[in-house]
């Protein structure tokens, strides 16, 4: 187990995206590290708005920061709303990453995405891939904005010396989801779809396409506790690769999810939709040398966020920024 280079104990620790699904998740993490977790809303900070941003770190003088406010969604969403994906995106990021540098906070993460890699990226993916082919057409927009800010955190960390890193979960899920089918990711549509099956008693449920596209998740609590991990062990130019190492296809994805929601009916394909990348697994031999692994299986942290989803506990947005 590598040796801590940075303290989270007693320091004032920004969660940038505290009300997302990643952002909860790192608040409740970081409440056992016995800091001063600091947040902000969207009446109260306007993080496409760089005079706020830089107002409000400079009332506020976090010394640690979590990036994890974006412009979120699924395939569906990044192919409507293009412009809105990639400037907001850009603007919050870069706002927060220079007002962070202006204000003098002493380390930084930055919350990206797998899909920054290229569309035909060899599997699994290594860091080293980024900017090496094509991006997926899909998410691209999104894609292009996380790309600039690792290379803004790699930017201020070369001329500046600032301690700002970055990190790039898997598909991740699990409490606070956004259930919104023409917003969502694959793990809540499916879950909601095979619910919606059962309740109304239908024949089949339909997912996206062949159902041959390869993907890899990762419960959110074990994102924000490996997230923690890296922060507390890590400081360096190169983003981390933050995933379980498995995967498996869309097809037995939502054969598990039906499973594991009670639907028996049968899975029809929607070929008029799109698969998107063929595979997408991310290597995590990185992150494992820093000590972590994931503890939470696929199939309990389906169970979880079902029970989440029936209690509750989610979120269903078209479009939002997550702040």
């Amino acid at each position: 187990m590598p040796d801590e280079i940075y303290h989270l104990q007693g320091k004032r620790v920004y969660v940038a995206g505290h009300r997302g699904m990643v952002g909860s998740a790192i608040v409740r993490r970081l409440q056992s590290e016995g800091c001063d977790i600091v947040t902000a809303t969207r009446s109260e900070l306007d993080l496409t708005r760089q005079d706020m941003v830089e107002k409000w770190m400079n009332e506020n003088r976090p010394q640690a920061v979590f990036l994890a406010a974006a412009k979120v969604g699924g395939i569906l969403a990044n192919d409507r709303y293009p412009a809105e994906f990639l400037y907001e995106n850009l603007a919050l990021q870069s706002n927060i990453i220079h007002a962070a540098y202006r204000s003098g906070v002493e380390k930084l993460m930055f919350l990206g995405s797998s899909c920054i890699y290229p569309k035909f990226a060899e599997q699994p993916i290594v860091e080293e891939a980024l900017l090496t082919g094509q991006l997926e057409p899909t998410n691209e927009w999104y894609a292009v904005a996380k790309i600039a800010g690792i290379k803004l955190c790699q930017a201020y960390r070369r001329q500046y010396g600032s301690d700002f890193i970055s990190a790039m979960p898997t598909n991740l899920f699990g409490p606070g989801d956004n259930f919104d089918l023409n917003s969502s990711h694959v793990m809540p549509a499916l879950i909601r779809k095979a619910h919606e099956a059962k309740v109304k008693g239908q024949p089949s449920m339909a997912i996206w396409g062949t159902g041959s596209p390869r993907r890899e998740f990762l419960h959110v609590d074990d994102c924000a506790d490996a997230c923690v991990h890296v922060f507390k062990t890590y400081s360096a130019d190169m983003h981390l690769n933050i995933g379980s190492g498995d995967d498996l296809s869309i097809l037995d994805l939502a054969t598990m999810v039906a499973k594991i929601v009670g639907f028996n009916g049968n899975i029809e394909h929607d070929l008029t939709k799109p698969d998107g990348t063929p595979r997408k697994l991310m290597s995590a031999d990185r992150l494992r040398a820093l000590g972590w692994s994931p503890r939470i299986s696929l199939e309990e942290g389906i169970s979880q966020a079902y029970s989440a989803f029936l209690k509750g506990n989610f979120v269903q947005r078209s479009l939002e920024i997550v702040g």
